[in-house]
């Protein structure tokens, strides 16, 4: 993996030769941190976290692994990721207790993190996170075929792309990221071209080692928690599942949701059925940022900075 500097922030050493990307903006607290989903990376909630550091501090970093930080051995536990993120933050002095974003694989991250360090998180923001019975209560014909994906997606991280699918890819990816600011669209497309294989890699423990980790963690600890579940149309989940089979899918998801919701007697569910699960920070920024505020407001009894 080649190592680049980032357009936005620096890496960060944490000890055993491991530096890591981190991004930081705004004043105030609880301080915002953001979990990145798999196949996605820190400057993809650029937009977002300037927005929120309107409000309180926002921090974006990368896993190790994946973004701008440097390699790590794929795949790895929930407690590892944890870990390092803890180790990070009190590396780089950011003071807790924290408001975690977690979106998809970053929810469960960001809900695993609060379970194992109650005291350093001020609440959660969960946005359509992933849930560790996801698979298990999923139709049988969703199970099936996702071990199906899964296996394809193992089979190709060996394949390299050819040029003419690295431009097409690129173009794609600079036409996506024609809203983020000007020096960092062509770093930010070329940093996924150069670390697509991450995100599969990371799935590879992610439905028995990980899920079990997730299931056998601690309780969710008493603090303001908001989920957004998406449920409009998503393209990449549009070209993936038959449109019924969706259906139950998002069905199953919006029944786990309201679970993990209710796992703090302070928890509230927020459904969006104009946002898909990938881009739902963009397409419904203005949601992300009243939960942000509505947090914020609730850790601090309702006095603002």
């Amino acid at each position: 993996m080649t190592r680049t500097p980032p357009p936005l922030g620096r890496l960060h050493d944490i000890g055993g030769g491991r530096r890591l990307m981190l991004h930081r903006s705004g004043t105030g607290g609880p301080p915002a941190i953001f979990l990145a989903g798999a196949g996605m990376m820190s400057l993809d909630y650029l937009n977002i976290h300037d927005r929120v550091a309107a409000l309180t501090t926002s921090v974006l970093y990368d896993r190790g692994g994946n973004g701008w930080s440097h390699p790590a051995e794929l795949p790895r536990t929930a407690a590892e990721v944890t870990d390092e993120l803890h180790e990070l933050l009190h590396t780089v002095g950011v003071p807790g207790p924290y408001l975690l974003i977690g979106h998809s694989l970053g929810g469960a991250y960001a809900r695993h993190y609060a379970r194992r360090f109650p005291d350093e998180v001020a609440g959660l923001l969960l946005l359509d996170p992933f849930h560790e019975d996801l698979a298990t209560r999923a139709p049988r014909q969703a199970r099936e075929r996702l071990d199906e994906m899964l296996d394809h997606m193992r089979s190709q991280e060996s394949a390299e792309p050819t040029p003419e699918q690295l431009e097409q890819s690129r173009a794609q990816m600079l036409r996506h990221f024609a809203a983020w600011p000007e020096p960092v669209r062509e770093p930010l497309a070329e940093r996924h071209l150069a670390t697509w294989r991450a995100a599969s890699r990371e799935n590879h423990n992610l439905y028995d080692k990980v899920a079990a980790e997730f299931r056998h963690a601690p309780a969710t600890p008493d603090v303001p928690l908001i989920v957004l579940t998406a449920l409009g149309h998503d393209a990449t989940q549009a070209h993936l599942w038959p449109a019924e089979l969706l259906r139950e899918i998002n069905e199953s998801k919006r029944a786990l949701h309201a679970e993990v919701a209710a796992e703090s007697p302070r928890g509230e569910q927020r459904v969006l059925d104009d946002a898909g699960h990938g881009w739902l920070h963009e397409e419904r920024a203005d949601a992300v940022i009243q939960a942000v505020d509505d947090l914020v407001s609730a850790v601090s009894g309702g006095v603002r900075r």
